[in-house]
C-alpha cells in the first residue's frame, strides 16, 4: 500500500471473495509460498480477514527466560496488546503440533483487544473456551499442554515463518477452512484487483458452460480472449 496501510475498504473487498482465488493471485505475482501449511480451521464457517501482527516463538533456555518472562510485559502481550480490533495475531511456534502457544487466560487479551483471530503453526488448548471469545483460530492441532518445554515466547511484530510462509506485521491474513494465505502488505491491491475480476470472469465462464451444454474445457482455464468477451459483454 502506498500509505503502509490496509484500509478497511480492502478488507471488505477480501471477505467477498475465496481464499482458494487469493491463493491463485499470491502465486500470480510471485509471492511464493503463500499458503500456510499443516494449518487447520478450528473455528470452521466464514472468512478471518484482518491486518497481521506477529510473534515468534524459540525452543527455552534459562538465561534468555530470565530476560523475556517479564509479567504483563512479556512478548506474548506485548504482541496481544499491540493488536487493534480486526487484527489477526500470527504465531511462530515453530511447528510443534503439541505445544500450545497459550489458553483462555493468556487469549483472553486478544478477545479484550477486539482481534479477528489467531494462526499458528504450533497448537492451541482450552480450545472450547477460547471458541467463545469470538476469535476465528486457525492452528496445527490442540493440545492439553502448554508450551511443554518445546517453546517459548521471545519477540513481538518481526517478520516470523509460520506453517512455511513469511510473514511481516501489516501483511494481509486471509484464511477460510481451505485454510490461511498470506498476502503481502505492498501487494493486497493488485491482488484483490485479480482476484475480483478472475471471480466474476470464472462465473461467466460457468454460465457458458451450462448455457452450450460443453464440457469446461471449451472455456477454462480462461483465455485472453474468453477474459476480453466478458469484459465487452458486461460493458466494462
Amino acid at each position: 500500500m502506498a500509505d503502509g496501510v490496509i484500509t478497511q475498504e480492502i478488507i471488505d473487498r477480501y471477505k467477498k471473495v475465496a481464499g482458494a482465488t487469493v491463493y491463485s493471485a499470491v502465486r500470480q505475482f510471485g509471492y511464493e509460498p503463500c499458503f500456510m501449511r499443516d494449518v487447520h480451521a478450528f473455528t470452521p464457517g466464514g472468512m478471518l480477514v484482518g491486518r497481521a501482527k506477529t510473534l515468534r516463538f524459540i525452543p527455552p533456555r534459562a538465561d534468555i527466560i530470565a530476560e523475556t518472562h517479564r509479567g504483563a510485559d512479556s512478548p506474548e502481550y506485548e504482541a496481544m496488546g499491540s493488536c487493534e480490533p480486526g487484527d489477526v495475531l500470527v504465531i511462530d511456534g515453530m511447528g510443534k503440533k503439541y505445544a500450545a502457544i497459550g489458553g483462555d487466560v493468556k487469549i483472553l487479551q486478544l478477545k479484550m483487544r477486539g482481534a479477528a483471530g489467531l494462526v499458528t503453526d504450533a497448537s492451541i488448548r482450552d480450545l472450547d473456551i477460547v471458541k467463545d471469545y469470538g476469535l476465528k483460530v486457525f492452528a496445527g492441532g490442540r493440545t492439553p499442554m502448554g508450551g511443554a518445554d518445546e517453546i517459548d515466547p521471545f519477540e513481538a511484530n518481526v517478520t516470523i515463518g509460520c506453517g512455511g510462509v513469511a510473514v511481516r506485521p501489516g501483511d494481509l491474513i486471509v484464511a477460510d477452512d481451505d485454510g490461511v494465505v498470506v498476502v503481502p502488505e505492498c501487494a493486497v491491491e493488485q491482488v484483490i484487483d485479480w482476484v475480483e475480476e478472475h471471480e466474476a470472469v470464472e462465473e461467466y465462464i460457468k454460465g457458458l458452460i451450462e448455457a452450450e451444454d460443453v464440457a469446461p474445457g471449451k472455456y477454462y482455464p480462461p483465455t485472453d480472449e474468453t477474459i476480453r468477451r466478458y469484459h465487452e459483454e458486461a460493458g466494462s
